[in-house]
């Protein structure tokens, strides 16, 4: 099978191919964008998903640039049909997909009890069932071949939620509980079909310039804040490993999520007294700023890109990250530094107890605790087995 490598009963690992066929929702902007031209640098074809015209024009013309092949589909993830439909105009134009990656999402900044009900539903149906729908697209044409990768881009904020965002913690929660019940079947059907998720920290995107926001100052990401191409990197790498269950992106999102899993409500009253001012910048909100939630918003002006306002203090890696791919090779080289270290100590212990005479001359003490004899100025040593 193309890009897949079986391991073990059920195991796949797959293998990075210039010839992938690469699914992108939310391609127009933000994590989808950078995720799409990244696939392109490796000489994939990318079908790129979004609502924007222009924006998925540009990003086409990025993976294009990059080296790999690009077809742009203007499609809503929250008409199921229309995303099906995609899925099979980009198996007839580039051919089986090997990779659907869910990216695309819309929320609303505001307290649950200023949030409309037309707002909360229509950002649903993006976030939570825009993913639904592109997991059942690439599920009804990956399990019959059994192979094929789905990568879900989560956030700290599907464990662990924060003020403000309740529409948005409350979809990637949802995509959190949908994806497990999926694994959990393809585990017990045996399929290599593969799920994964990567939890992304603070991430300097487009989209707190154009998100609907009810706050009295301009929203912006909880910091430390990383580039997309960080979560792109994620999302990649996951690709490649979907094995494993999750992936943890930043070291925020690793402090973010061991504190909910040992102190919940010590968090709750942390994020009481800081989860406000931490997502919003000192400006206030123009009455004027753009808002995507019914609309995209990149036909009616210059292409947003992959990157947000906040490009100063963003971080361009991840450090955490970088351990977390590699990890097994760490491990390794300490196990072999530390099997060194012992040898290098049993040698010299060796040394010393066979300066050591067998039996006990004129003027010697016998050691208690070892079988070694010791003149009285010189330290027992215990012989090694």
């Amino acid at each position: 099978m193309k890009g897949v490598r079986r391991t073990g009963r059920g195991a796949a690992h797959r293998r990075p191919s210039a010839g992938d066929v690469v699914v992108v929702t939310g391609a127009g902007a933000g994590v989808g964008r950078a995720t799409a031209r990244a696939f392109g640098a490796r000489g994939a074809a990318v079908a790129l998903i979004a609502r924007g015209r222009n924006a998925l024009e540009q990003a086409a013309e990025e993976v294009r640039k990059a080296g790999g092949r690009a077809l742009p589909l203007v499609v809503d993830v929250a008409d199921a049909e229309a995303v099906d439909a995609a899925a099979a105009r980009v198996e007839e134009e580039l051919g089986p997909i090997d990779v659907w990656v869910n990216a695309a999402f819309t929320t609303v900044f505001a307290p649950v009890a200023e949030v409309r009900p037309e707002e909360l539903r229509r950002a649903t149906e993006v976030t939570y069932f825009g993913f639904v729908h592109g997991t059942q697209a690439a599920l009804r044409r990956m399990l019959p071949r059994d192979r094929g990768t789905i990568v879900q881009v989560g956030s700290a904020l599907a464990q662990r939620s924060v003020p403000l965002q309740a529409v948005y913690c409350g979809a990637k929660h949802a995509i959190q509980g949908f994806t497990e019940s999926l694994r959990c079947e393809l585990l017990h059907d045996r399929s290599a079909v593969n799920v994964t998720m990567v939890q992304m920290p603070g991430l300097n995107t487009p989209q707190f310039s154009w998100v609907l926001s009810r706050l009295p100052r301009h929203p912006r990401p909880v910091a430390p804040v990383y580039q997309p191409e960080v979560a792109a990197e994620g999302v990649l790498h996951a690709a490649d490993h979907p094995r494993r269950r999750e992936y943890w992106v930043g070291g925020s999102t690793v402090a973010t999520l061991l504190g909910q899993k040992a102190a919940p409500g010590l968090l709750d009253r942390y994020l009481a007294r800081t989860g406000y001012d931490s997502q919003q910048t000192d400006d206030p909100v123009e009455p004027s700023r753009p808002v995507n939630l019914w609309q995209p918003v990149d036909d009616a002006r210059a292409d947003y890109g992959a990157h947000g306002l906040f490009d100063d203090e963003a971080h361009p890696r991840s450090l955490q990250f970088w351990f977390s791919r590699h990890r097994r090779p760490l491990a390794l080289g300490a196990a072999v530094a530390a099997a060194a270290a012992a040898a290098v100590l049993a040698g010299g212990a060796g040394r010393r107890a066979g300066s050591c005479r067998a039996r006990r001359p004129a003027g010697q003490l016998r050691s208690r605790r070892g079988h070694q004899w010791c003149s009285q100025n010189q330290r027992p040593t215990i012989a090694p087995p």
